[in-house]
C-alpha cells in the first residue's frame, strides 16, 4: 500500500488518471447509451467478481487507495481511514463489499434492506439527466430480503465499514404503523441474530418512492418506531437517514425526536421529488412520464448543505452528520464537510465521473486541509457554519 504523503502520486499511479480519460471518453459514451439498470447489474456483478480475485484487489488496491492520517477519523467508536463512502441504494444485493475498499472508498452502506424481498416498482426504475447532473430514482427498497442478505454475508470479513440500511417492506400488506413498525423490527432482529461483521446501520424513513400512506414523519409515529427500536438494546451505531424536502421548522422538530432515543447520528439528506428544481432540464425530464421517480445528484446539494449546516449548528453535541447529495469533486466534499458533516455519501458523482473519483477526492481533501493549514479532517467539520 502506497501512503500519499510518501510517494510522488502522478509518477506512481497511473490508472487513476487514465480511467478517467478511458472512461469519459469511451466506456461511458457506451454505458449510456445501455438501458440504465441493465448496465448496472452488469457492472456490479463485475464488481462482485473483480472482489474475489486477490490479484485484481492488490493491484486497484496499489493504484486507488489512499492512506494518510490527514483522513483518518474515530467516530462513534468505528475507524474511518477517509470520510468517502458509497451511499445506500447502489449496492442492494451486497456484492461490492469486497471491491469497494479497493476503489478508495472508507465506508460503504448496503441496501436498503428490507424483511420481505422486493424485486422493484414498475421498471423504468432508474434514467439518467447528463445534463442536470442527475439520476432519476424509482427503485422502492428493490432488494433480496432480510434473512437472503444475511446469509449472503455470513463468512465475510470486511476491510471498511460497512452499513447495513434498513427500511419498511414495500408491500400491500404492510399498510399501518403497527405492521411497518413491526415488519423494520424483524429486519434489525435478522442482522442482530446473524454473525455479520458490519459496523452500524441506517434507518431509512424518507424514501419518497414506496408505496401506501405510512409515514415515520409524524412525531407520534415517529417516537413509536423509535421506542420500539430502543428496546432491541441495538450496541453496533445507527444513523437516520432524513428528508430533504421538509421545512427548517419540520428537520428541526424530527432531529428533536430522535435525539431522545439510540440513533448516534443523521445522513442528510434523501432524494428529491421536486421537478422545478432550477438545475433540472425540463427537456430532460419530459422524457420520464408521470410524476414517479426522485432525484439525486446536483439537484439536491444546495439544500442538503442548508440542513448540515443547520443541524449542525444546533445538534452538533448529540449527533454525528453524514452528508449526502450531489458530491462529484473533493470541493463538494469538502463544503459539506465545513458546513458540518464528519462523513460523506455518494452515487451519482460515481456514475457520471469514474470509479477513479473516490481517489481523487480523497487526494483533493488533503490538498485542500493543507491549503488551510490543518491536519486533520476532523478540523475541518463545521468550520463554515457559522458563517
Amino acid at each position: 500500500m502506497y501512503n500519499v504523503s510518501n510517494f510522488d502520486m502522478d509518477k506512481i499511479r497511473f490508472l487513476p488518471k487514465a480511467s478517467e480519460i478511458i472512461y469519459k471518453n469511451f466506456f461511458k459514451k457506451i454505458f449510456f447509451r445501455i438501458e440504465p439498470e441493465t448496465i448496472h447489474n452488469i457492472m456490479v456483478r463485475l464488481g462482485e467478481n473483480f472482489g474475489r480475485n486477490e490479484n485484481i484487489r492488490n493491484y486497484f488496491s496499489s493504484q486507488f487507495k489512499i492512506k494518510d492520517n490527514a483522513l483518518r477519523q474515530n467516530i462513534a467508536g468505528i475507524k474511518f481511514e477517509n470520510p468517502i463512502g458509497l451511499a445506500a441504494g447502489f449496492d442492494y444485493e451486497a456484492r461490492l463489499t469486497q471491491i469497494l475498499p479497493t476503489l478508495g472508498f472508507g465506508f460503504e452502506t448496503l441496501g436498503t434492506i428490507t424483511n420481505l424481498a422486493y424485486e422493484g416498482n414498475l421498471r423504468p426504475r432508474l434514467g439518467r439527466l447528463p445534463e442536470s447532473k442527475s439520476l432519476i430514482v424509482n427503485k422502492g427498497f428493490k432488494n433480496l430480503g432480510a434473512k437472503a442478505t444475511s446469509d449472503k454475508l455470513q463468512g465475510f470479513s470486511f476491510e471498511i465499514p460497512v452499513g447495513i440500511s434498513v427500511g419498511k417492506s414495500n408491500i400491500s400488506d404492510c399498510n399501518t404503523q403497527e405492521k411497518s413498525i413491526e415488519d423494520i423490527i424483524n429486519t434489525l432482529t435478522v442482522f442482530e441474530k446473524s454473525k455479520i461483521k458490519n459496523s452500524y446501520y441506517e434507518l431509512n424513513i424518507s424514501c419518497p418512492n414506496l408505496r401506501g400512506n405510512v409515514s415515520f414523519y409524524p412525531l407520534g409515529n415517529l417516537k413509536e418506531l423509535l421506542a420500539e427500536i430502543d428496546k432491541l438494546h441495538i450496541e453496533k451505531p445507527m444513523f437516520v437517514k432524513m428528508p430533504l424536502e421538509k421545512t427548517d421548522d419540520e428537520i428541526i422538530k424530527i432531529l428533536d425526536t430522535i435525539s431522545k432515543y439510540c440513533p448516534k447520528g443523521v445522513i442528510l439528506s434523501n432524494l428529491s421529488k421536486n421537478r422545478k428544481n432550477k438545475l433540472l432540464r425540463s427537456e430532460e425530464i419530459g422524457k420520464f412520464s408521470g410524476n414517479a421517480g426522485s432525484f439525486s445528484g446536483k439537484p439536491t446539494y444546495e439544500r442538503s448543505n442548508e440542513l448540515i449546516k443547520l443541524s449542525y449548528k444546533i445538534f452538533k453535541d448529540r449527533f454525528t452528520i453524514i452528508g449526502c447529495g450531489g458530491v462529484f469533486s473533493a470541493e463538494d466534499a469538502y463544503e459539506k464537510i465545513s458546513l458540518g458533516a464528519s462523513l460523506v455519501q455518494m452515487i451519482t458523482g460515481m456514475i457520471f465521473e469514474g470509479p477513479q473519483i473516490v481517489f481523487q477526492i480523497n487526494s483533493g481533501l488533503i490538498e485542500l486541509l493543507k491549503k488551510d493549514g490543518l491536519n486533520n479532517i476532523s478540523e475541518a467539520i463545521g468550520k463554515k457554519a457559522n458563517q
